[in-house]
């Protein structure tokens, strides 16, 4: 049975977007000796396979330069994590902001410069929403 379509990249996709993100565009094999050299070592095939379906998806654009086929995303990190995330925030947190923010202090190390600079995050954030939209 096929997995149900997800609106997100899969875990090799994010892969390629990863390394898309980095340096780009990007020939099928450049962007399949950039996932053997992270220790994902794939057939020619399953790297244009993988790389047209995110075409088709819209992750990716794709364009020629002579006879190669390049790669681009369409989606920036940003996009993506915005995605993700706010999928995350609400299926698993019932959207609440609150118990994200809770779960992750539970599960990272988080050094004091890092609670430093949450803080202002917050202050900056509260800030803001006290005067309103400007």
């Amino acid at each position: 049975m096929a997995r149900p379509k997800s609106p997100h990249p899969t875990e090799l996709e994010l892969e390629i977007l990863k390394i898309l993100w980095q340096r780009w565009p990007l020939a099928v094999r450049e962007v399949r000796e950039a996932l053997a050299e992270a220790g994902r070592d794939l057939a020619h095939t399953s790297v244009i396979t993988t790389l047209n379906v995110m075409v088709r998806k819209k992750y990716l654009r794709r364009s020629m330069q002579g006879n190669a086929c390049r790669f681009a995303p369409r989606i920036s990190r940003q996009q993506a994590s915005q995605r993700m995330l706010g999928d995350v925030v609400e299926r698993v947190f019932d959207g609440s902001a609150k118990a994200v923010v809770l779960s992750l202090f539970d599960c990272a190390e988080l050094n004091p410069s890092e609670l430093k600079e949450l803080r202002r995050l917050i202050d900056e954030k509260a800030k803001e929403h006290k005067n309103g939209p400007q």
